[in-house]
């Protein structure tokens, strides 16, 4: 008996282990599909660790070891809502209420036998209601308000015989009501185009209080009620009006919000007036991306996830998810609607379209499939695929498109965000230009600009931006330079750790090219073949750009002459911005293996 006793209490105990780990990887997929730019979700986290448990998360509740509450109401969360939340087969109640969370609603919360309570109202659910939610036989409160939902009410929803309150108001959903959930004890089914009225099967129940039975008070009664009838009449006669205008998708809540999202379609309407540009259904983007799945995702940016996609006739898309809640997400949602359905060139990234609904707004990009350069100049192994012809006609690649961004575009525009990471790769690795969020656009007379709000990526910007707040293209063509030595060190310039006497890349190289030391700039797994004149002319034009002053650096025109031609003379460069250096007695050197000099000499060059 001792001995079953123990077995029983070891299986009790090795049971709560796999509780817990099977409960902490349904939340951390959960967690991957939801956009959490407040940070509420930065505690869960996957784990090998079978013994970790979720209930000490924030939001999440426990009994034993086991959730069977999440209480995510208000948390300024987007992004959709994961099936894997199904697995936790314990949970109680779920509220994800006064959210941005789109896409359809998971047909696997069906399998929540033990939910009482379920609260995703005031949202962007789209889609209809799943049939599924007539299996939660202990479901007390359901609460789908204030979404995009359309279609008829389940049937399926008749078998909630614990129901006690159901909202449902202020959707697209169109039909009859099923009978038994006009029995509930309280219900709310206004603002949709459901079969009911006041005269006849009322659309909202709630418990009316009965004042003292005399004639005075009865009549007053009648009379206010009369009147309260006629303007409710008034109010939802014009509720239904703007409804319709707004395409049934008009709410109290959103007043303001939805200004900005019929301003946001006029947008894209403008611009899909051009064949190349078009606007996507949000089903379409959704189905091409698998809903958005973990194993679709390519990265995450500044101002939200991007998603590779699949259309059926075979196109392959990337798809730029904004964070929806966050006011300077659309802000530069516009922007990069406005600029980049104008700009065409070869070392531009092209812009698709763009799709949104409710407080989803996504942009659709050409799909390249080689990533970005940081993906292959910051790694040790595939750093080696390129060789030092694939890394110049990435540099020349990207002085093309900053110059026709500068001079030859419609616009002049000024990118403020260029570096590695939004330098995308096609298949025969020629480099595009992407991510134009904090683009500014400048009239042809205009040469800089100002700015209160400084944005962009430290270890690339300009040193009079990151100070004063002034920008112009100036500012591009510094982050050009360290961009451009980065490409040939295969290092960072921010965190730059080799010399602990140097704080970033910048001084270092300048100080390796006064001491006439270039060649140890250079990245080792190019460093083998040995050095050419043409890595010389571009660690020169690098520095060039890189110089504190602005009214020193060239332009992009400049940079792409000194690039085209081996036979012009280079001016010697200042000083670079950030240049603070400790030099000390000895300084080693930062690569193990440095090259030799081929088809090349050191001579002076002519000062500026």
């Amino acid at each position: 008996m001792k001995s079953l006793a123990f077995g029983l209490l070891l299986l009790g105990f090795l049971q709560s282990f796999v509780t817990s780990d099977y409960q902490v990887k349904a939340l951390y997929e959960m967690r991957m599909q939801l956009n959490d730019d407040g940070g509420v979700l930065n505690e869960w986290k996957e784990s090998n660790d079978n013994r970790m448990t979720p209930c000490s998360w924030p939001h999440v509740i426990c009994q034993g070891n086991r959730v069977i509450e999440i209480t995510l109401s208000s948390t300024d969360l987007a992004g959709i809502l994961s099936p894997s939340i199904a697995k936790i087969t314990t949970l109680e109640k779920l509220s994800l209420d006064g959210n941005g969370i789109g896409g359809r609603i998971p047909e696997e919360l069906g399998n929540l036998s033990s939910l009482t309570t379920l609260f995703l109202g005031r949202n962007s659910f789209s889609g209809s209601i799943p049939d599924s939610l007539g299996r939660l036989s202990k479901l007390q409160n359901l609460d789908l308000s204030e979404n995009y939902l359309t279609g008829e009410i389940p049937i399926s929803l008749s078998n909630l015989s614990s129901l006690n309150d159901i909202n449902l108001s202020d959707n697209s959903l169109s039909g009859e009501i099923p009978e038994q959930l006009l029995q509930v004890a309280q219900y709310n089914y206004t603002g949709n185009r459901l079969n009911c009225s006041r005269q006849s099967t009322p659309c909202e129940k709630q418990a009316i209080k009965k004042g003292p039975n005399t004639k005075s008070n009865l009549w007053t009664l009648a009379t206010a009620s009369l009147l309260g009838v006629i303007f409710c009449i008034i109010i939802c006669s014009g509720l239904i009006i703007f409804r319709r205008l707004g395409k049934g998708r008009w709410r109290a809540r959103d007043r303001s919000k939805v200004i900005v999202h019929q301003d946001e379609e006029l947008v894209c309407v403008i611009e899909g007036n051009d064949s190349e540009f078009k606007y996507f259904d949000y089903l379409q983007v959704l189905e091409a991306t698998n809903n958005f799945s973990v194993e679709n995702k390519l990265g995450q940016g500044g101002f939200g996830p991007v998603y590779k996609g699949r259309f059926p006739d075979g196109l392959e898309i990337a798809v730029k998810r904004l964070a929806s809640h966050s006011g300077q997400g659309f802000a530069e949602f516009r922007n990069e609607v406005h600029l980049i359905a104008k700009l065409q060139h070869r070392n531009l990234v092209r812009l698709l379209g763009c799709c949104f609904q409710g407080e989803e707004k996504m942009l659709v990009y050409e799909y390249l499939q080689n990533k970005s350069l940081d993906f292959f100049i910051f790694d040790k192994t595939r750093k080696t695929l390129l060789n030092w012809d694939k890394r110049l006609v990435i540099i020349e690649g990207i002085a093309q498109g900053l110059l026709y961004l500068h001079k030859h575009s419609r616009l002049r525009v000024i990118h403020r965000d260029v570096k590695a990471s939004n330098i995308l790769l096609d298949i025969e690795m020629n480099p595009k230009i992407s991510d134009f969020g904090l683009a500014k656009i400048f009239s042809s007379n205009d040469t800089e600009g100002n700015t209160k709000r400084v944005v962009g990526t430290y270890g690339y910007m300009a040193p009079e931006y990151a100070s004063e707040g002034l920008f112009s293209m100036k500012s591009d063509v510094f982050s050009f330079g360290v961009l451009t030595l980065e490409a040939i060190v295969g290092q960072r310039n921010s965190g730059f750790h080799y010399h602990g006497e140097f704080l970033n890349l910048l001084g270092y190289a300048w100080w390796l090219w006064k001491d006439q030391r270039w060649f140890e700039l250079v990245d080792t797994s190019l460093a083998k073949g040995g050095c050419t004149l043409g890595m010389m002319r571009c660690i020169n034009i690098a520095l060039l750009c890189v110089q504190e002053n602005a009214i020193d650096r060239p332009t992009m025109s400049d940079v792409v002459a000194m690039l085209g031609s081996e036979n012009m003379t280079l001016p010697e460069p200042k000083h670079p911005g950030y240049f603070h250096v400790r030099v000390a007695k000895e300084v080693m050197s930062m690569t193990a293996e440095t090259c030799t000099i081929n088809d090349a000499t050191m001579s002076s060059t002519l000062g500026r």
